[in-house]
């Protein structure tokens, strides 16, 4: 029997060092494939590199089939198009059907309505959240026309055999707003990559912290706080750096890991408030970079105005560092009470208290406790999981290879 053939849709490099919860999900779902299944990704690609075709490759050891629909510098930055209304488009018109299909947008299944296939749309955020007018109408462009939205989202949701959500409060939303499809929603939790992101011994942490702080120019016994992620609305960057502002510890550096439309915007708040001598702004890193810093800092701060669950929340947790995050999505119901703590107001105030109080109280939120909370989201055992619901979906269904062979 030939192998299913999983095809994943989104629009970015995994080549790149672009920082994002749906970027990480595929990462995983490619890493962690197992050998019964082939996996292609249709995403986008280096500048002048080909486009259209499939190019056979390999990520994280995986073989796997890339085809890039159209190339673009930097995926962490979006255009005056969004880049969503660019690979919808590119997509428009193609026949790319196979066993499996994973989309992480809906926009793009636009073009997808007519394609054979096992269809499964990933919610990577609290929709309800997302597009209230409360949040920043630069997070996102269906802020301005909700009704729009959901009319799309109506007319495209029962092609979907499978429907996960990241957030039990969207999972929620959709099986009550949905009926028809309710059974299709199921809760999933995101996942962490423990081969890259675990904790240090104290002495070795340490050591690599004041390490750090030399290649910085810094104090030895300087702390660090991390941030990671795009730079955009949603994560809301000036609300972090006016909380790190209220925070007013000399001793404390902040490090901002990511790129994103907002850079400008950030720097600016940095040099209005004089905080230029105390926070770093790192740009897009590895994952490995991700990881070390992680590992050396004393806490993680998150100032998101939505969320689903966010990836690097896990890997804080699981490179032993607590987490301090606003009050949206699943991580206030993650967090326990020796792991981190939530801000519940989306102030600079609030969350410089619930980060100064988890600093000041470092015993209280050991390693090993926010290694044990983010256990049970290990990627392999979450993504595994996955595989195995869908090749007994496959042996079920028994279709005849030449079906899907046509669009192949």
């Amino acid at each position: 029997m030939r192998k299913p053939i999983l095809t994943i849709f989104y629009q970015f490099n995994p080549w790149n060092s672009s920082i994002g919860g749906i970027q990480t999900v595929i990462r995983s779902f490619i890493k962690y494939a197992p050998s019964e299944f082939e996996v292609r990704l249709v995403g986008t690609g280096e500048p002048k590199s080909s486009t259209g075709v499939w190019q056979k490759t390999e990520y994280a050891g995986r073989s796997i089939q890339f085809m890039p629909l159209f190339n673009m510098l930097n995926d962490n930055v979006r255009g005056f198009i969004p880049t969503t209304v660019k690979y919808t488009a590119a997509l428009l018109g193609r026949c790319l059907a196979s066993d499996f299909i994973h989309f992480h947008r809906l926009e793009p299944t636009l073009a997808a309505l007519n394609w054979y296939g096992d269809k499964t749309l990933f919610i990577h955020n609290d929709i309800q959240q997302q597009i209230a007018a409360g949040t920043s109408k630069k997070a996102m462009l269906w802020q301005y026309f909700p009704a729009g939205y959901f009319a799309l989202e109506r007319f495209l949701i029962k092609q979907f055999d499978q429907i996960y959500s990241c957030n039990t409060e969207s999972a929620k939303f959709y099986q009550e707003r949905y009926p028809a499809v309710a059974e299709r929603v199921t809760f999933l939790k995101n996942t962490v990559d423990t081969e890259i992101f675990y904790p240090l011994e104290p002495r070795e942490q340490e050591k690599q912290r004041k390490l750090l702080a030399q290649q910085l120019g810094l104090p030895e016994q300087t702390r660090f706080v991390l941030f990671a992620g795009r730079l955009h609305p949603q994560k809301d960057p000036i609300l972090l750096v006016r909380a790190y502002a209220a925070l007013n510890d000399p001793s404390l550096h902040l490090l901002i890991a990511g790129d994103g439309e907002l850079a400008g915007e950030v720097r600016s708040e940095i040099a209005r408030l004089a905080l230029c001598e105390r926070v770093t702004m790192l740009g897009s890193v590895s994952f490995e970079k991700l990881a070390q810093l992680h590992r050396i800092s004393s806490a993680f701060v998150l100032s998101s105005a939505y969320e689903g669950l966010p990836m690097v929340v896990l890997e804080a947790l699981s490179s032993g560092t607590p987490v301090v995050t606003t009050n949206c999505g699943e991580t206030p119901r993650l967090l326990r009470a020796d792991s981190g703590m939530v801000a519940y107001e989306r102030t600079p105030n609030a969350i410089a208290n619930a980060l100064g109080h988890v600093l000041q109280h470092a015993e209280d939120y050991p390693a090993v406790s926010c290694v044990r909370n983010a256990q049970p989201y290990a990627a392999h055992t979450v993504v595994s999981d996955v595989y195995k619901d869908m090749l007994h979906r496959w042996k079920q269904r028994s279709v005849s290879s030449t079906t899907t062979a046509e669009c192949i």
